[in-house]
């Protein structure tokens, strides 16, 4: 299976549908349906509404970490002119979550974390909202916070949740353990751990560690809700999964599903902060206050920083077995999860983690424990990649560390190592042929940066600037993490003159997937491109259900339901011809515009004369409007052994490689990206433009953990850089010199044409690369991200980093030193 380079591709027969011959357009460079209503202004999102007698909300935050609310005095913000609703947790007996359902609406009795709200105000306009808000006085009692999961999980740490016995959560997925900070703690056990370590030449064992992070949307979270009588809720929001919400909302107010109808619009970008459930029972309690009137919030820049979720901190540690040929032979994995305040979304991320703990190799013998754990700080939630982008830092950190203590090559050991056919999984799952190819990935990497040795052209450059080149390749895989049931639905219309409106709750958040889903309805009912819509706005009172928009799940899912119901709309449509036709359903095909009897091509009758029902000449008619139904549901899921971990969580898994080219100041730590060639095994492209735009954006963003982002506290948990003046983001400015994007295509036997999903895969694993390639070139030992040049100037000079912004977590790159040790293997 060669790579197809993306930049280089050209349509051609030999990328046509792997089942049934050339395709039309499937693997065809096609625009995006929604770029021009995007770049002109035309996409009307959530923070473009407005409706008559809509009240603007604005939240009262806590300044502390951790303390207890004393007394919420409004009475002076009630006074104010204009204003129309005041709110405080002690009116709302209400808890929301997702997976554990652990938080109230707003802080009630107690504050866990800084930023989050206490009170909450509708106005006539924002900045009398704002006002009243000022004008609220919240008296607090500050107690110690616990800041660090380490700090956390000591037998005489103060609990976040004392109540977490009492709290509704999946039980048949999470263990959260009552008494403790512990919200979840997922168990995998492959093989015989202890006698593994005693067979191996060498044990490696060292620590990783990384912040959280903001997921930083171009579109912050908004929501307007409205109230009305009889329990009428609408809520307009900027959601990844209406569905979701309306579920988890029906269920704190303990409403029927019929009451409650929620409508997104175009959405702004997710990344996972905007999955689950967030401001909208606020929102909607201040609308129900308020007598019904919609009821507007527009979360600022700096409360996505503190009020709303993050992407949870990890401390990774990763003890390794090694045999005298370099193949693993145990490893024993411990996750501490900084879930911070609430854990409904972390504790999954700790769950989908654990049992990809390992990457894309064979492990014989394998013990995982996973924890999720209470702090006090911002709390975490789904990000792009769902905690692969953190523990991937300390795997393919850990890999080269391995590597090196041994006299490896890396990249050797790496393939040595690689799951391939025949190989089990963590959690048992045997490798097929067609799950895809992790070491055709490699090689197409290593090949693009020219791993292991230096051009003519590399070391004129390292002579004319002085700094040192390296060069990494790093392995990475990913499964969707969700429910075994997680479900979608496809409607087809035909509308009168033959075109075709696609009705469907998978959300686009940027991943270009209606583009995607276009071209597989259109290839499955051989109808040009622009003959299909796909409607922009979601409704849950009129489109069928979807779970969520997460996991890179809606290309196979929602994909599969969609040529569900291409099938279901063309069977409908024979079956009309046939009758008008007086032939058999058999005997029928089909073009663009017409049904034919398949010997007899001239007795035809086309879709525009079905589309609403045929009439005969004399008035009589059949039929009624053309309408396709697919769905589809995860087959083959289980939930996981408790205690073993073994059962199958994954539909599908993506494999991928990035191969980085970097140079460094040996002097001062200061450094540049040359050069991130990345390659994934999609299955089946389905459009070259949208796979290469996911690989570079996710890359960059990746770039953007690794370089710069991160949660930085001070002792007492005030977060000290809650928006873009200090918590910077990488730019296009900030682009590698140079990027190469490549397919490998192992068909997926289950997706639609072959194809699997890759929208978080690009994001996954650049990190360690960076620091592999930095390692390459200068020796600098790096356990912590991001990289910053200063830290790779610490490492060198073996300094230690300036502690007194970060709580009792090692944030530098020399504190973690590594314990390798030669062991006497015992036959």
């Amino acid at each position: 299976m060669l790579p197809v380079n993306l930049e280089k591709r050209k349509d051609s027969g030999m990328f046509g549908d792997l089942r049934s011959g050339e395709t039309r357009v499937i693997g065809k460079r096609t625009p995006r349906v929604d770029s021009i209503a995007k770049l002109t202004g035309e996409a009307i999102f959530v923070s473009d509404m407005a409706f008559a007698g809509m009240l603007f909300a604005q939240v009262k935050k806590s300044p502390h970490a951790r303390a207890r609310i004393l007394r919420i005095d409004t009475r002076k913000a009630e006074a104010l002119p204009g204003v129309r609703a005041i709110l405080t947790g002690d009116e709302l007996d209400y808890r929301v979550g997702l997976y554990m359902v652990d938080k109230y609406i707003l802080a009630k009795g107690e504050v866990r974390h800084y930023g989050e709200a206490v009170a909450a105000v509708a106005a006539d306009t924002t900045a009398i909202a704002r006002q009243a808000v000022d004008l609220i006085h919240v008296e607090y009692e500050k107690l110690p916070p616990v800041l660090h999961p380490l700090d956390a999980i000591r037998e005489d740490a103060p609990l976040v949740h004392p109540q977490l016995g009492n709290y509704d959560y999946i039980d048949t997925a999470f263990s959260p353990i009552p008494g403790t900070n512990i919200c979840n703690h997922t168990k995998l056990r492959k093989g015989d751990i202890e006698t593994a370590f005693k067979r191996s030449e060498w044990i490696l064992e060292r620590e990783y560690t990384n912040p959280s992070v903001q997921h930083v949307p171009m579109e912050t979270h908004v929501a307007i809700v409205s109230w009305k009588h009889d329990d009428q809720v609408t809520i307009w929001s900027s959601a990844q999964s209406p569905f979701t919400l309306r579920n988890l909302f029906c269920m704190a107010f303990k409403l029927s599903h019929r009451k409650v109808r929620v409508i997104v619009p175009y959405v702004g970008g997710g990344f996972g902060g905007k999955a689950g459930i967030h401001i909208e029972p606020l929102v909607a309690c201040l609308s129900r206050k308020a007598g019904g009137r919609p009821v507007k919030f527009t979360a600022t820049r700096e409360e996505e920083f503190s009020l709303l979720p993050c992407r949870s901190a990890l401390t990774y540690r990763v003890k390794t077995g090694v045999s005298s040929d370099g193949k693993i032979i145990g490893q024993k994995m411990t996750m501490y999860w900084d879930s911070g305040a609430y854990a409904d979304y972390a504790v999954n991320v700790t769950r989908a983690s654990g049992y990809s703990a390992a990457g894309p190799y064979e492990i014989p013998n394998s013990w995982v424990d996973a924890y999720t754990i209470y702090t006090n700080k911002p709390f975490g939630t789904a990000y792009r990649g769902f905690g692969h982008v953190e523990f991937f830092w300390g795997i393919e950190r850990h890999m080269d560390l391995v590597a090196h203590a041994i006299g490896m090559d890396s990249l050797d050991f790496r393939k040595k190592n690689a799951l391939r056919p025949g190989s089990v999984t963590l959690t048992g799952e045997k490798i097929e042929e067609h799950t895809g190819n992790v070491l055709t990935c490699l090689k197409a990497a290593e090949k693009a940066v020219g791993y292991g040795r230096l051009t003519a052209g590399e070391k004129k450059r390292e002579q004319r600037s002085g700094m040192k080149i390296g060069k990494a390749v790093v392995a990475l895989h990913k499964a969707p993490a969700m429910p075994p049931f997680t479900a979608t639905g496809v409607i087809l219309k035909m509308n009168e003159d033959a075109t075709v409106t696609a009705n469907l709750s998978l959300t686009e958040i940027g991943q270009g997937t209606y583009t995607a889903l276009a071209q597989i309805i259109a290839e499955h009912l051989r109808f040009p491109l622009h003959r299909i819509k796909i409607s922009q706005e979601t409704d849950t009172d009129r489109d069928p259900y979807d779970w969520q928009t997460v996991a890179s799940k809606g290309l196979l899912l929602t994909g599969n339901a969609a040529l569900l119901a291409a099938q279901d709309l063309l069977r409908k449509s024979y079956e009309l011809a046939s009758q008008i036709l007086r032939a058999q359903p058999v005997d029928l095909d089909h073009d663009k515009d017409k049904v034919f009897i398949l010997h007899n091509p001239e007795a035809s009758v086309t879709f525009r004369e079905m589309a609403v029902g045929y009439a005969f000449p004399d008035g009589r008619s059949i039929g009624g409007p053309l309408i396709g139904i697919g769905s589809y549901i995860a087959q083959g899921l289980t939930h996981l052994d408790k205690e073993t971990g073994q059962g199958l969580p994954a539909l599908d898994w993506t494999y991928g490689a990035h191969g980085i080219i970097v140079e460094v100041d040996e002097h001062t730590g200061e450094y540049n990206i040359l050069k991130v060639a990345s390659v994934f095994d999609v299955g089946k492209v389905i459009n070259p433009d949208a796979v290469r735009g996911q690989a570079i954006g996710g890359m960059l963003q990746g770039l953007g953990t690794a370089i710069c982002e991160g949660y930085i506290y001070d002792q007492e948990g005030h977060l000290l850089n809650p928006s873009f003046t200090d918590n910077k983001i990488p730019t296009a400015r900030d682009l590698p010199l140079e990027v190469e994007s490549m397919v490998v295509e192992t068909p997926q036997l289950d997706g639609p044409y072959g194809a699997r999903g890759v929208g978080e895969h690009s994001m996954i694993a650049v990190a360690a690369a960076l620091g592999n390639a930095i390692q390459q070139a200068c020796g600098a030992e790096l356990t912590h991200m991001p990289i910053r040049f200063e830290d790779v100037w610490r490492s060198l000079g073996k300094k230690e980093p300036i502690d007194n912004w970060i709580t009792k977590s090692p944030f530098g790159s020399c504190k973690s030193a590594p314990e390798i040790r030669k062991n006497r293997p015992v036959q």
